[in-house]
């Protein structure tokens, strides 16, 4: 048991990396024609007839209403096929059967982050052609860079900010550059299935064939989205879900590098030591590594998994867990974060972190994992314990987001929105709470704020 404790991580095995997704067209171009996408665009498409039942408007305004909301249903599904397909899962059989609510508002919030952006182009345009052409090309090319930050976030302030479209653009590095062609020429091609369809075809039959072939080409596009994302989704800090990707029968190919090797060896050499018994000798290697490599995640987690074995090395752990929970939640391993963090817990119950960046993170890392519970317990306070620090607005409205979301209580997170409100009534934190219980909140949000805040 003690080397299974100590054992080295998947990482330390050969790796398979995703294939680059220029290798991957033909599952691009198939995705849409499995059964269950297949049946979905056909109803969709279909559905554009359903324009006669509304008898009572002019033909062209009824047309349009129906189109929209076809134009909602099939984005709907195309955010459901990029967020998916950047977790690894390509084969529509496979999708989860309860999927992340935030997906459905996913589509509104890319049109009015859009509206957003071609109003500040306009009005860069009337301060000089060339100033608001330069912007417009921006625009265009960080469009997939902002969908990819929706996707991850499903938050529009976030994605409003071109700073997180460029850290994923950077993330992706060169082979942006062609994402950004195929999905032009992806776009351009249905343009050319339509001029070889139209003349074929007349009468109402024209109508659902120009909604199916817009909805496939449109999930063409959300699929190679996707599979960039999960391409690359050790850098984004993508989490896959089971039977995820497309490589699984392909050869293992060890791409580990130099000092990843030598961190395997090491932990071969620190699980033998407690194999063998000997404790106080695993303890010092691991010791000697990461006083060496402060910042680099391996040697801390050697380190902390040596002491968590350790029966009197309580202080040392608890003191170790102060700087290694911080440095996992900086490289963006939360859910590992949050299992040191109840190590630490089991063994002194009143444990708790310093920094309150690292404890809203680590709240965040518990909602994500679905323990809505152990986030409002780490958030129990924070307020008064980091008393005007910057973070305190963004904590309560995690607060109410897990009270809402978590536990079905709007009353309870309706006093959060009051607290925001009193106490930061023109934050972004205020903004996006009042949002979130947009159904929830009276014609005015009146209340006074609790005595014991967080």
């Amino acid at each position: 048991m003690a080397t299974r404790s100590m054992g080295t991580d998947t990482a330390a095995q050969p790796a398979k990396r995703p294939a680059p997704f220029w290798h991957r067209l033909n599952t691009f171009f198939a995705f849409p024609l499995q059964s269950k996408p297949l049946m979905v665009s056909l109803l969709l498409a279909f559905a554009s007839m359903l324009y006669q039942a509304i008898f009572f408007l002019p033909d062209a305004l009824a047309i349009l209403i129906v189109e929209i909301g076809i134009l909602l249903a099939a984005s709907r599904y195309a955010f459901k096929i990029t967020a998916l397909g950047s977790r690894g899962i390509y084969n529509a059989d496979d999708y989860p059967s309860e999927l992340d609510p935030d997906w459905k508002n996913l589509p509104w919030k890319l049109f009015a982050i859009l509206i957003a952006q071609s109003i500040v182009v306009g009005w860069l345009q009337s301060l000089s052609p060339t100033l608001g052409t330069l912007a417009w090309l921006a625009m265009c090319f960080l469009l997939p860079a902002t969908q990819i930050v929706l996707v991850q976030t499903c938050s529009f302030t976030e994605t409003l900010n071109p700073a997180n479209a460029w850290n994923a653009v950077r993330t992706i590095g060169w082979p942006y550059l062609l994402l950004c062609l195929f999905l032009f020429l992806l776009s351009q091609g249905t343009f050319i299935a339509l001029g070889m369809l139209l003349p074929v075809f007349s009468g109402w039959i024209l109508l659902p064939i120009i909604n199916w072939v817009l909805i496939y080409f449109a999930w063409v596009m959300a699929s190679l989205l996707g599979y960039a994302m999960y391409q690359n989704h050790e850098a984004f800090g993508i989490a896959l879900l089971p039977g995820a990707g497309l490589d699984e029968d392909a050869p293992p190919v060890d791409r580990r590098s130099p000092r990843r090797i030598e961190q395997d060896a090491i932990d071969a050499q620190v699980a033998a030591l407690i194999t063998a018994g000997d404790l106080a000798g695993a303890l010092g290697v691991a010791y000697e590594e990461q006083r060496t490599r402060g910042e680099e995640v391996a040697a801390q987690r050697r380190y902390h998994r040596v002491l968590a074995l350790s029966d009197n090395k309580t202080a040392t752990l608890l003191d170790h867990g102060l700087r290694y929970i911080p440095l996992l939640l900086r490289s963006g391993h939360g859910s590992e974060a949050l299992k040191a963090f109840q190590t630490c817990r089991a063994k002194d119950p009143k444990f708790e972190l310093r920094d309150a960046t690292a404890t809203l993170n680590l709240a965040k890392a518990a909602w994500s994992a679905n323990d809505a519970q152990e986030a409002i317990a780490l958030l129990q306070g924070f307020d008064r314990r980091f008393l005007d620090h910057e973070s305190v607005p963004a904590a309560y409205e995690l607060v109410a987001r897990v009270l809402l979301q978590g536990m079905n209580r709007a009353d309870m997170a309706l006093r959060v929105l009051a607290t925001l409100e009193s106490r930061y009534p023109d934050l972004e934190a205020t903004q996006e709470t009042r949002w979130l219980l947009r159904n929830h909140v009276p014609q005015k949000v009146t209340g006074i704020e609790s005595e014991n805040g967080l």
